[in-house]
């Protein structure tokens, strides 16, 4: 499969019910949906860059074997994380309304983002894939589609969402793959 569509999937999947998907929806109920979809793209974009530049550098720096046994570890950790769930924190509220609506949801969805399992899983992808411009897109239009059905649906349903369902599911697919990526991985010694 290509690098564009295992990055487009797994950061798609990592983002179902993560915080910055909690961002776009809290900004979608104050700004219009192009404003929010703008700025998720903008942040994105820069994120990701930077993300795939670090994936690529552990990628070359470590044996296969290595980035794979720490790949199958990161998926399983990122299922756990998906499982207790993230909540959006007063810094990222009040820093939203110090700048325009564009300005203001690109800034706030960057610095969510950092550190975040959507960022950690881009790395995850980069190291293994060795595709820069392949990852770092399809991690990109995983994430803006993601938050993009966030904004449309929130706009729709607001707090009708199932959010446990969406949580569970994205765990799974998390912790299915970090278990199938070990196995691989230890028998292929």
């Amino acid at each position: 499969m290509p690098a564009f569509l295992i990055a487009l999937f797994f950061v798609f999947i990592a983002e179902m019910g993560d915080k910055t998907q909690l961002v776009a929806l809290a900004f979608a109920t104050r700004y219009a949906a192009q404003t929010v979809l703008a700025g998720v793209f903008v942040a994105t974009l820069l994120v990701h860059l930077f993300s795939v530049v670090l994936g690529e550098i552990v990628g070359l720096a470590l044996p296969i074997f290595w980035v794979k046994l720490l790949a199958g570890c990161a998926f399983l950790g990122f299922g756990l994380w998906t499982l207790r769930g993230d909540e959006l924190d007063d810094d990222e509220r009040m820093a939203a309304r110090r700048f325009g609506p564009l300005m203001t949801v690109a800034i706030a969805f960057f610095l969510a983002e950092l550190g975040d399992k959507t960022m950690l899983a881009t790395v995850t992808i980069a190291s293994q894939q060795h595709d820069f411009v392949g990852v770092w897109l399809g991690s990109t239009v995983g994430m803006v589609v993601a938050d993009g059905l966030a904004i449309l649906v929130g706009k729709m349903l607001g707090k009708q969402l199932p959010e446990k369902a969406i949580k569970y599911g994205a765990a799974t697919i998390f912790l299915v793959t970090g278990v199938v990526t070990l196995i691989e991985t230890i028998f292929s010694l």
